[in-house]
């Protein structure tokens, strides 16, 4: 058995530098997030082979002075923090102060620099390679500002060299970590230049437009056409920025950035929320697309929790799961057609034809009641328009889309098609709807809702339900016990590992109820949350609502496909139907003259 021995310093480095230096875009980042934390307004980046051969970053932040600039290339190192309170509430990027000296372990490092507070012209520079970690001093000509350059990343451990990819591969994460960075920071400017090809200019975004062309710029232009903006506040939690709409789904998890006070993470509990969220919405499969920001008091947050600080511990994970979830779910529910839906108010007037003279008149959302039939399953039918206050002639009809009064976001009815699409006019095109997916989100919207207005009926178990669980899930049950009643669901501890049902939701009186339990009390140690009583609940709804609902190849006459319009624009989410595909689309008179090469 060997002795204990101290290790080197080069090698505590390159173990360290095993954490947190995997590839050129995690040099970059570390480089970065120093730019960002020394105050920079500008941060230049130079790139050659991927960042193999060399990352060259330039700020004008505050500097570094001379007599430090040695030991910034310490393990340790840091002027970031200076005492164990400072842990509590960090509001930095960087705070460990071993990232420039692990990197320097493994490659060829020069920090140039001059402090902003130093009266010389002269700037002052500093070499570290990684077989020898002494370092030399030497003056240098350099504005305001540090510049940091990595060459041969490396050199030193080729076993790790050989495991970098393609230069365009590493190039590419390299791009990602700029455009995750010039999120965060929407008032610096960036610029970066791969083999000396410039290939982002990111000018500094200092107002609502500016930010949105940012955006556009790093997560494309149709996000921006498909995404609706968020502002949320409450109980000290602030969320703002911009989510995709429904229909705007990805098949990878790739378009998404979430920042906790200016700095990017991926948290279980974050992406079980925005989950929950776009769950009543999304196509099974796909995933949603945001760029969200949340704010808190740094004291609520332990951002110390990995080497690369990609994860965070809230301090009141359950607050911040809720807070997300009911301000996401908010906004997606209050997307109506209206705001999907240009209108520019210059449309020509529609020329009314025979059947456009039919009643035209909105019906209220909530009418009418469910209906239940003997078999228990609830219907909704198509109701008929009244005769009250009718459009009644061509003449008022072209008033109406004359721009005189305000014509509904999904226009009017022309017809049906193959007894399966609603066609219709609105001022700036043609609305096709799936009459049968409309439908069916408006009676699985009013089936929820009056689940909801009767509260959550209790079946109570005949035979109550023993079950063996660990302690901490007993504790979970136990802890939550009220917030499980509301779901419809009594649990009560009868030993230090043993819990009983005594009822459960009368929704799910048939389901699986010792797995449901056991599923319920793993979301709530993990997440503090569990959504699987309302999901089993909403997918029993969702069956019948879909048996309630218009079939396909049913004729409806056109006030029958008015009156489903107008419940479509006061209905949340009828975007989507409940296995969320789209209820309606939308081809404008641009889209229809290209299609027929008019204007040519």
């Amino acid at each position: 058995m060997n002795r204990i021995n101290r290790l080197s310093p080069r090698l505590a480095n390159q173990i360290a530098a095993g954490e947190v230096v995997e590839r050129p875009a995690s040099v970059l980042k570390e480089l970065l997030e120093n730019s960002l934390d020394a105050g920079a307004g500008r941060v230049d980046i130079d790139v050659e082979q991927g960042g193999k051969k060399l990352l060259r970053v330039r700020d004008d932040g505050r500097g570094i002075h001379k007599d430090d600039l040695a030991l910034a290339l310490s393990r340790h190192a840091t002027s970031k923090i200076s005492r164990p309170e400072d842990l509590a509430a960090i509001a930095s990027l960087g705070f460990r102060g071993e990232a420039l000296a692990s990197i320097g372990s493994v490659s060829r490092l020069e920090l140039s620099s001059r402090a902003s507070e130093a009266d010389s012209e002269t700037g002052w520079k500093v070499r570290a390679e990684g077989q020898q970690m002494e370092t030399s001093l030497e003056p240098c000509q350099h504005g305001v500002g540090a510049t940091v350059e990595v060459r041969d990343l490396f050199f030193n451990t080729p076993a790790r060299k050989k495991f970098l990819k393609t230069e365009r591969t590493e190039f590419g994460r390299i791009d990602e970590v700029l455009k995750r960075l010039a999120l965060s920071r929407f008032g610096v400017q960036f610029s970066l230049r791969h083999n000396q090809r410039i290939v982002h200019e990111l000018r500094p975004a200092r107002n609502e437009l500016e930010q949105r062309r940012r955006v556009g710029l790093v997560c494309g232009p149709a996000f921006l056409e498909n995404s609706v903006e968020v502002e949320q506040q409450a109980a000290g939690l602030r969320l703002w920025g911009w989510i995709s709409l429904p229909a705007f789904s990805r098949s990878q998890a790739d378009l998404q950035y979430f920042y906790v006070n200016g700095r990017i993470v991926r948290d279980k509990i974050v992406s079980h929320a925005i989950r929950q969220a776009y769950q009543d919405v999304l196509y099974h499969g796909r995933h949603p697309a945001y760029v969200l920001f949340l704010e808190l008091d740094p004291g609520a947050v332990d951002v110390n929790v990995h080497p690369t600080k990609h994860e965070v511990r809230f301090r009141d994970g359950r607050l911040a799961h809720d807070f997300l979830f009911r301000s996401l779910h908010r906004e997606l529910a209050d997307v109506k057609p209206e705001a999907q839906v240009p209108d520019s108010g210059h449309a020509e007037p529609l020329q009314a034809g025979p059947e456009t003279t039919a009643t035209q008149t909105s019906l209220p959302l909530r009418d009418s009641a469910p209906v239940r039939d003997s078999a228990g399953e609830y219907s909704f039918p198509l109701r008929s328009a009244p005769a009250a206050s009718p459009v009644g002639t061509p003449e008022q009809y072209a008033k109406l889309f004359s721009g005189g009064e305000e014509a509904p976001p999904l226009g009017y009815a022309l017809a049906q098609l193959h007894g399966v699409y609603i066609l219709a006019q609105n001022r700036e095109g043609l609305i096709i709807v799936d009459m049968h997916a409309a439908h069916e989100r408006i009676t699985y919207e009013r089936m929820k809702q009056a689940l909801e207005e009767e509260r959550i009926k209790r079946q109570t178990l005949l035979v109550p339900l023993s079950l063996a669980v660990s302690e901490a899930e007993a504790d979970c049950a136990e802890s939550h016990r009220e917030s499980l009643l509301a779901l419809g669901l009594e649990l009560e501890r009868v030993a230090a590992e043993s819990v009983v049902v005594r009822q459960v939701p009368a929704l799910l009186k048939d389901a699986d109820i010792e797995q449901l339990v056991r599923d319920v009390l793993s979301d709530l140690l993990e997440f503090g949350a569990s959504d699987r009583l309302e999901n089993r609940q909403n997918e029993l709804l969702s069956t019948m609502a879909c048996h309630g609902s218009v079939r396909a190849n049913r004729r409806l006459g056109i006030d029958e496909m008015n009156a489903l319009l107008r419940d479509m624009e006061a209905t949340e989410r009828s975007g989507q139907c409940n296995h969320g595909r789209p209820t309606w689309v939308w081809q404008s008179m641009d889209e229809l003259d290209k299609l027929f090469l008019r204007g040519r």
